[in-house]
């Protein structure tokens, strides 16, 4: 990894995780294709398979926060649907460590949506070292952080929208 670049430690139920200095809100997007699979990446900060997330800019609704960070991430277009959650829970914490040294440690405050391709092409990012769609009874193969996995997984199996 290269000294510019920001390495993601991702925490999980760890009481001696690093003490939250941010909260930030986020959208990420549960996207199906019409055979079901999940839109997947893996992060190049900490070497983890997630769904398309980021942070939400000023000016925008966090239905296109969701949008923009697919189509940054992975190539894809997508609509997006109803309501997955909304993910805020002091279980995860994520600190972020630049140059050695620890710039932000963020307790996320997600909306998390479902979501369908409307167009695109699958392409690996500079936040995105690999894109692919993955079938759901295949997730468990792949190295998903607790967090996330909570998140997909609430998606895939309920109907009525989480709130933490």
């Amino acid at each position: 990894m290269s000294p510019k670049r920001t390495l993601r430690v991702d925490h999980w139920k760890d009481p001696d995780a690093p003490k939250p200095t941010s909260r930030k809100p986020s959208a990420s997007a549960l996207v199906r294709d019409e055979r079901g699979r999940v839109l997947l990446l893996r992060r190049p900060d900490n070497r983890l398979w997630t769904i398309p997330t980021g942070g939400l800019k000023k000016g925008e609704t966090i239905r296109e926060c969701a949008v923009r960070e697919c189509r940054e991430e992975t190539g894809i277009e997508i609509e997006t649907g109803a309501l997955v959650g909304v993910f805020t829970t002091p279980d995860h914490v994520v600190e972020y460590i630049k140059g050695g040294r620890v710039d932000e440690v963020r307790q996320p405050v997600n909306v998390c949506l479902h979501a369908r391709p409307v167009g695109g092409e699958l392409a690996a990012t500079d936040e995105a070292e690999e894109v692919l769609w993955v079938a759901p009874d295949d997730l468990g193969s792949y190295d998903i952080h607790p967090a996330l996995r909570r998140r997909i997984e609430h998606g895939l199996l309920s109907d009525v929208p989480h709130v933490d």
